[in-house]
């Protein structure tokens, strides 16, 4: 005979179970998303284009990426978590061997942009699913530990993968990850619950789009999202893209090497939002925390660049281009320092009224991977005209410009 508690403690088991099956969706998502970060190269020789103009057509990912988010998220509530999710993970495979497939940008573009669709909401599964059965509590402990299990696959997405796209080509990446979205869509069939659908909002996508949009544009938002813009930009477009063209061609380093280096920087973007999250706890001052930890990773981005053959911080120390190393702990500073990107969703939480406050997170979720869009297409135009130093030194100046639209339009209040 069983006993209420043994009832709790099987119900507990089998939702951490489910949650765990989902928030592997996230990370094969950010496996995917990181992929030309150690393949670019070859890819672009493949496809008889310069890496430039393929890095460009990376963003299609990130634009239908950030597009697919309020749809999905409508989804969610009209049929359920379960049902999406397997949806989404089918799409995800069919895009993955479509990019596997690729004989050139265009039928690549076809890839990345069924991918963007397919993953915009692998984080949003997990989520929706510890919002509606935890406490708020328990969901703080888990949306950190999704978050988490979701990065690991920026992990594989370094040396790992550089590993294997050295002995087997950068097509294996996706055949793998085709596999790996096979292996998490039989995990969520058999772990994630159905559940009715709530069908919270009867409005169509483009009108919640529109409210959303309307809403991130208003003054009290106008500071956050202009961050948000390009806050999670600089993260994802440096390690998602051009980290390892840069330590490869700037710095002579293997595929692998180079790996081993974007898995640092990848550890300190893990462990980053922990330790912000304390330091905000401790200092109660959440708008001067984030506009100094974004104006300390401009500079670091400004360091970078400034450490290129025969580039200013190269001959201050006398030597024609700084070492390795001094990039590795400026990637691992970068990590730690722009982990306040998070307390961004507290802001707009703080700075609506209750009955919006959904929709003002929407905002800052669109601006984030709006912005990488955007700055992953831009950044391609700029490497072309300019060269490598001068897309950190661009990644910088935008992140300095977001700093000071966010003070100009927060107060201390925030």
């Amino acid at each position: 005979m069983t006993t209420a508690a043994d009832d709790a403690g099987t119900a507990t088991r089998a939702l951490i179970f489910a949650l765990v099956a989902l928030a592997c969706g996230h990370m094969l998502s950010t496996l995917l998303r990181t992929i030309p970060a150690v393949s670019l190269d070859l890819m672009a020789a493949d496809f008889r284009i310069e890496p430039q103009a393929l890095a460009s057509l990376t963003s299609v990912y990130h634009f239908a990426f950030a597009a697919s988010q309020i749809p999905v998220g409508a989804a969610m509530d009209r049929f359920g978590v379960r049902p999406v999710s397997l949806g989404l993970l089918a799409g995800t495979v069919f895009g993955a061997v479509a990019s596997g497939f690729a004989t050139g940008p265009a039928s690549f573009a076809v890839g990345q942009l069924l991918l963007g669709v397919a993953t915009s909401g692998m984080l949003m599964c997990p989520m929706t699913l510890a919002a509606k059965q935890l406490s708020a509590a328990r969901f703080g402990l888990w949306s950190g530990a999704i978050l988490s299990i979701g990065n690991i696959g920026m992990l594989l997405s370094a040396s790992p993968l550089a590993f294997v796209i050295d002995t087997y080509g950068w097509r294996a990446g996706f055949w793998i990850s085709a596999i790996g979205g096979i292996l998490v869509a039989l995990a969520v069939l058999v772990l994630v619950p159905h559940q009715p659908a709530e069908h919270k909002d009867s409005s169509s996508p483009l009108s919640q789009m529109i409210d959303v949009v309307r809403l991130g544009l208003s003054r009290p938002l106008r500071g956050v999202i202009a961050l948000a813009l390009v806050s999670l930009a600089s993260t994802l477009v440096l390690r998602g893209l051009w980290g390892g063209p840069w330590l490869m061609e700037i710095k002579g380093l293997t595929r692998v090497e180079a790996g081993n280096q974007l898995g640092a920087f990848t550890l300190a973007m893990i462990a980053g939002p922990l330790l912000i999250g304390m330091i905000d706890r401790r200092l109660g001052r959440r708008r001067e925390l984030v506009a100094g930890t974004h104006s300390v990773a401009a500079l670091l981005l400004a360091l970078m660049a400034l450490g290129a053959p025969h580039f200013a911080v190269a001959w201050l120390f006398g030597v024609t281009v700084m070492p390795p190393s001094y990039d590795l702990a400026l990637f691992v500073l970068i990590g730690l320092f722009t982990s306040a990107q998070p307390l961004l969703f507290g802001m707009s939480r703080q700075l609506v009224d209750a009955q919006v406050a959904g929709k003002a997170l929407a905002a800052v979720n669109l601006a984030f991977f709006l912005g990488t869009a955007l700055m992953q297409s831009v950044t391609g135009a700029v490497a072309a005209l300019a060269g490598l130093p001068a897309v950190l030194l661009f990644m910088a100046a935008a992140l300095a410009l977001g700093v000071v639209i966010f003070l100009t339009y927060t107060t201390s209040r925030s």
